[in-house]
């Protein structure tokens, strides 16, 4: 009788490792979600520098990250070309808008992407919205109401249909429709055009070295909606997260591009924030 228990308990383990291999090593492998990448004008898309086609698009991944390029074409090659990482999810659509100006700043678009949400919503009917948006900063309405500014959460949305806004002065204000599922994120990245008709500030990359400043300049991070900022490894809202600071540090300024620092965060490192939330002191 013990020895049969004994088998019993040993082929009991088996099948439980084959079990948990089968779905959560093999399935996880095999996971799938899709992309969809729409621009104006219709352009050549590179994913990972893999020519796949032409907008729109539209097909399958496996899931996880990749390089989105999106190259103007013919005679629509003057307008700038975008490239981002973008992030593909089980079961999920990944969604790229953009609309290609004459350059980066006179650009606009949105990437979409839908997630599990981290806690149950207080309501079955309620889902959220994470928002972030290029340059940051940027006054958020859903549904006609301000809510603040991004980054930022919109918790306890009802579920269906809603329109969300970004708008931010001297940029061309931003509106889409987003749909709610409940007990699921919806994740704007929301990039602003320039309004070339207001004065801006001139929008060349200047570099700290070449400035012809005797003294050093240095960047002071100001107060955060969320107590800290990012850091970034490019100077763009979708690029990786590197590390985050805190309000009050000083870096070092290496570089500088429109509404983006280029700071010495620790030795030999370096990352970009957002010039909203940061100002430059010299010494």
């Amino acid at each position: 009788m013990k020895t049969k228990l004994t088998i019993f308990t040993i082929l009991l383990f088996l099948f439980i490792g084959f079990v948990s291999f089968r779905f959560f090593i093999i399935d996880q492998k095999n996971a799938v979600g899709e992309l969809k990448v729409a621009s104006t004008p219709a352009a050549s898309i590179f994913i990972d520098n893999v020519a796949v086609g032409k907008t729109p698009f539209h097909d399958k991944y496996k899931v996880g990250e990749f390089i989105i390029k999106i190259i103007p074409e013919g005679i629509a090659t003057e307008a700038a070309s975008w490239q981002g990482k973008v992030k593909i999810y089980k079961n999920s659509l990944t969604y790229i808008n953009r609309e290609l100006g004459s350059s980066d700043i006179a650009s606009a678009g949105e990437i979409f992407t839908t997630t599990k949400m981290e806690k149950s919503p207080s309501n079955a009917n309620f889902g959220e919205v994470y928002v972030e948006t290029e340059p940051q900063g940027a006054i958020v309405y859903l549904d006609n109401d301000e809510k603040g500014v991004a980054s930022m959460i919109l918790s306890d949305i009802l579920r269906g249909e809603h329109e969300l806004s970004i708008f931010m002065p001297g940029f061309f204000r931003r509106t889409k429709k987003i749909n709610i599922d409940p007990g699921y994120r919806v994740n704007a990245y929301i990039k602003l055009a320039i309004d070339q008709s207001q004065p801006m500030k001139s929008n060349e990359t200047k570099s700290a070295s070449n400035s012809g400043q005797l003294k050093k300049t240095y960047i002071i991070i100001k107060d955060t909606p969320t107590g800290w900022l990012r850091v970034r490894e490019e100077a763009s809202v979708n690029a990786s997260e590197s590390a985050r600071v805190n309000p009050g540090e000083k870096f070092e300024l290496i570089e500088e591009q429109t509404d983006w620092y280029k700071i010495k965060y620790d030795t030999n490192k370096e990352g970009w924030v957002s010039s909203v939330y940061s100002e430059k002191q010299a010494e």
